[in-house]
């Protein structure tokens, strides 16, 4: 088996060209806007680009925006450390929403999170790719977060199938340019910048950014294991301890533009691009015990890991307006992929060598690419004093597995195939659905969306090694019913109700075994079912003098769950694999409160107490193990003066269930403060993880497998820069505010 090899560098320079060059032509423009006629008076002379495909849900003059029927709406550019933090980072202050520092996404505590940008699904935010993206994105590109709980008929199933994070790019629609710079510096030799510019005129809307972020990553780890015997009961020990660095360089370039046909049609094209070189170290101590506490193995294992990662996207849309008010039909293209590779050293100091130890001397490489096209038409129409919503979409993801294991001989370095750890292993993933939805208004109070969504789903999966191809394919109806009631002219009770699928994905399916260390390997289970889930939510919005209250109760079954599981192999060798492993039941309440304590003290409380029971795998047969969680965010905002703004957010995140055990709990707090030192000009300075205190230790209990693994981080991290802007600083300016991020408004 060959593997590809391919070099480039991190292209900002080159392919943010175009983005650069918009930047000093918007500083051109705004200087000349003195002599030319107020924007007014433009807006007069030529017709305004109308709005993109996607809906916004913030306005441009930064106005405070409302929840949907069908999703919570949380304005992120208010936060004082946006010129400061990653897309991850900006997640992470998301009520409910948690990111480790692996880039993993929970919400409410489940992690099978599908991630939209613009409403539509990218290589970028899939598989492996999604960490790396969502911690190189600036979290100034953003507009908005909106996370879909029970997501409605005009979202598939794809990446996922459960709950939604949709990220809304930042829009500028004002006429003329605008433009912000951000550039940032930080402890450890770390460093970002990035660049924003668009310019609007006539017909026409372009707009763009380009980024650049160096960062390291060390963390140390210890994970204590005990083998227990099924038919003595005679436990063995082992200790494994960890430290590693890891070094990353990141650029990329989006960009969209926007030109009004006529009246009744809009075209826009859009099209991004990520580069990611990554380098780093670690060292593993390993010591083995036999049940009476003699030394089995002994040793010390030395890696050296490599890689790169490229990822693309370029899409079209259509807007139409129909002849009738409030008739539309959208028509969108995205074509999208990701290209990784990846490549890693061993070499292993024995003092005592394991019974099945490995050559001391290993080399491993790694292809993983996956291609997305997705199209989608949606249409419509209002009915009988009611809005009918119909659509389809046809998408087809084609993912490719290659690994490369190499033995070195110690005496002559020759490499040799080792044909029991190399593979290669494809997935094309097909999806065909329609949908319809109808929302009326049934008096000044209620208002009612039930929709329906039929999914046909095709999985063609080739074991190119051994020469074995599967085929699995469903068709599923998908429901999903909102209702609202006004109680008052401040508080509105929404009822939701959605079923969802959750298919598994080319990582879960891929049947090969990949050698991550001695005491660890992984693969997928070809034989895996999709798992289906009921998810019911009541919430409550209201304000109480200037506290604005989010409450909102919820209740969720999963069946036939997709589950990690862990089988100890021989020669303490642990497997880590798939399975359909029982059910799970959950549910808890989430709140949000935020209000003025003072004009110059802004507090905001959000959290969600939670329970959830769930089979155990791996012990006795039908048992189950539950727990009860409290998961809290706190952040206060004091504003002395319009020059001085701090921000101190707590984040504590209750215990998680997995099949086979939990995750205890987490907590961090971090700190920023900005200063306005002109209108353009601001200092950042944005402190992360202050008290040292991230961790993540994970607990495993079954029948034969007893194991603690502890994981710390970089911990506290200093980041200074300065964000300027230029362009128009009026009712659109993007300057921080007080304004709280959550949804203050219904």
């Amino acid at each position: 088996m060959t593997m590809p090899h391919r070099t480039a560098s991190v292209p900002i320079s080159t392919l943010g060209r175009a983005v650069l060059a918009l930047c000093a032509a918007t500083a051109s423009v705004q200087a000349q806007q003195a002599q030319e006629p107020p924007a007014q008076e433009q807006a007069k002379a030529a017709p305004a680009v109308p709005a993109p495909a996607v809906e916004a849900t913030v306005s441009v003059s930064a106005a405070r925006p409302t929840n949907r029927i069908d999703r919570q709406v949380y304005d992120v550019k208010a936060d004082p450390a946006t010129s400061v933090d990653s897309v991850a980072d900006t997640l992470n202050k998301v009520p409910s929403v948690a990111v480790d520092p692996d880039g993993n996404v929970s919400l409410r505590g489940r992690n099978n999170v599908q991630i939209l940008v613009d409403g539509k699904q990218s290589a970028m935010m899939q598989g492996e790719n999604r960490a790396a993206a969502l911690n190189a994105l600036p979290a100034a590109d953003l507009e908005s977060v909106e996370v879909i709980n029970n997501p409605g008929a005009q979202f598939g199933n794809e990446g996922g199938g459960g709950p939604i994070i949709n990220l809304v790019m930042r829009r500028e629609r004002r006429p003329g340019g605008f433009a912000s710079l951000n550039a940032n510096a930080g402890t450890g030799g770390r460093f970002h910048a990035n660049a924003f510019c668009s310019y609007t005129t006539g017909r026409m809307s372009l707009q763009g950014s380009v980024f650049g972020r160096h960062d390291r990553r060390a963390s140390t780890g210890e994970t204590l294991r005990e083998r227990i015997d099924p038919a003595s009961g005679a436990v063995s020990r082992s200790a494994q301890h960890s430290r590693g660095e890891n070094r990353n360089d990141v650029g990329g370039f989006n960009g969209s533009l926007s030109y009004n046909l006529g009246d009744k049609d809009v075209l826009g094209v859009n099209a991004n691009y990520q580069a990611a070189n990554s380098d780093g170290d670690s060292s593993e101590d390993y010591r083995g015990l036999r049940p009476d506490g003699s030394v089995e193995s002994e040793y010390t294992r030395g890696t050296e890991r490599e890689g790169r990662n490229r990822s693309y996207s370029l899409g079209t849309r259509l807007d139409h307006k129909g002849d009738q008010d409030g008739e539309a039909l959208k028509l969108d293209l995205r074509l999208s992929g990701s290209d990784n590779d990846n490549g890693a050293r061993y070499a292993s100091l024995y003092t005592l060598r394991p019974p099945a130890a490995a050559n001391p001397f290993n080399r491993q490489e790694g292809v993983n690419d996956s291609r997305v096209a997705d199209f989608t038409a949606d249409y419509e129409l209002p009915v009988a004093e009611g809005l009918l919503k119909l659509g389809a979409k046809a998408a087809r993801t084609s993912s490719s597995f290659d690994n490369l294991f190499l033995d070195i001989d110690p005496a002559t370095m020759a490499e040799r195939v080792n044909t029991t750890r190399t593979n290669r292993f494809e997935l094309d993933d097909s999806t065909l659905a329609v949908y319809g939805s109808y929302e009326r208004r049934l008096d000044s109070k209620w208002k009612a969306q039930g929709g329906l969504r039929a999914e046909y789903n095709e999985l063609d999966m080739h074991q190119v090694t051994t020469g074995i191809r599967a085929r699995n394919d469903s068709t599923d109806l998908i429901p999903s019913a909102f209702v609202t009631y006004a109680l008052s002219e401040d508080g509105t009770l929404r009822l939701s109700y959605a079923h969802r699928i959750r298919r598994p994905g080319a990582g879960d399916l891929n049947p090969f075994v990949v050698y991550r260390d001695e005491l660890n390997i992984a693969s997928g289970n070809p034989a895996l079912k999709p798992s289906e889930s009921d998810s019911l939510e009541l919430g409550y919005e209201t304000r109480f003098g200037k506290v604005d209250t989010n409450l909102r109760l919820y209740a969720r079954r999963d069946t036939d769950l997709i589950s990690e599981r862990r089988l100890l192999l021989a020669n303490d060798v642990l497997l880590t694999t798939r399975e359909n492993a029982g059910s799970k039941r959950s549910g808890g309440l989430e709140f949000s409160f935020s209000g003025r304590a003072t004009p110059a003290l802004q507090l905001n409380l959000s959290g969600n107490i939670g329970y959830a029971e769930q089979t155990v795998l791996g012990g006795q047969a039908g048992a189950n193990r539950s727990a009860a969680s409290l998961s809290v965010r706190g952040r206060l905002g004091w504003q002395p003066d319009k020059e001085n703004q701090f921000q101190l957010v707590l984040n504590a995140q209750g215990k998680e269930l997995f099949g086979e055990g939990y995750r205890q709990p987490v907590r961090t707090a971090n700190l920023s403060y900005r200063r306005t030192l002109s209108p353009a000009l601001s200092l950042v300075l944005n402190v992360n993880d202050v008290f040292d205190s991230q961790k993540t230790e994970m607990v495993t209990e079954t029948a034969r497998l007893r194991e603690r693994s502890v994981r710390r981080g970089d911990g506290r991290v200093v980041f200074l820069g300065l964000s300027y802007r230029f362009g128009s600083f009026g009712g659109g300016n993007r300057g921080p505010g007080m304004r709280p991020m959550g949804p203050p408004g219904r």
